[in-house]
């Protein structure tokens, strides 16, 4: 069982040289648990097949079903789209950065869920990271989401090989995911954003 890295990133000033390690790790193909402002997140290259690999056997996942990529800047997302659809920008420049992701058309014809999180220290974790990342809650599939480290320590048992302790989230929910395709606005599921809000922009 593997004995997780843990850094305190608690605080104003984050703590660059725990970014850089848990980055390292991420990158050698590791698995980084890190706050948002709605659970904590479970962090792996995405183009790293072995990380995935794990990630599915970590989360109890079927390899089919896809992960969204958690982005800290929107130019990300710009070389694996042909275009935003007008109903996603709308909720972009309302929403994002926030509790919400959102799958759109890919280039290669499937669909791709994106989020941009509100949080200080996940923002600045995956922009050292430098590959894609993508970043399901950080707990076994079926079991609540974990809000706070010592949580994500309980959940994974030492699958986990780093965890950035940022203390508790500030919502405590999922993100709200929306999938839309052309003009319509389908929400795939309720968080913490509610769905009259989603209507009321869509």
């Amino acid at each position: 069982m593997n004995r997780p890295r843990v850094f305190s990133v608690l605080g104003d000033a984050i703590d660059a040289a725990a970014l850089a390690e848990a980055s390292r790790i991420l990158r050698q193909g590791g698995l980084v648990a890190f706050p948002t402002e709605t659970v904590y997140g479970l962090g792996a290259d995405a183009t790293n097949p072995k990380a995935i690999e794990r990630l599915n056997q970590v989360k109890g996942r079927p390899p089919e079903k896809p992960y969204s990529l958690h982005l800290y800047t929107l130019e990300q997302m710009r070389p694996l789209i042909v275009s935003v659809p007008p109903a996603a920008a709308k909720l972009i420049e309302r929403l994002w950065p926030g509790p919400l992701t959102i799958v759109i058309p890919g280039k290669d014809g499937a669909t791709v869920g994106f989020r941009l999180p509100d949080h200080p220290i996940a923002h600045a974790f995956l922009k050292a990271c430098g590959v894609p990342v993508v970043a399901p809650s950080a707990n076994r599939s079926g079991l609540p989401p974990p809000t706070d480290a010592q949580e994500v320590l309980a959940a994974l048992n030492g699958d986990v090989d780093c965890v950035l302790d940022g203390g508790p989230t500030r919502l405590g929910r999922e993100s709200t995911v929306v999938e839309v395709m052309g003009d319509r606005v389908e929400i795939r599921r309720e968080g913490a954003i509610p769905k009259e809000r989603i209507l009321s922009l869509s």
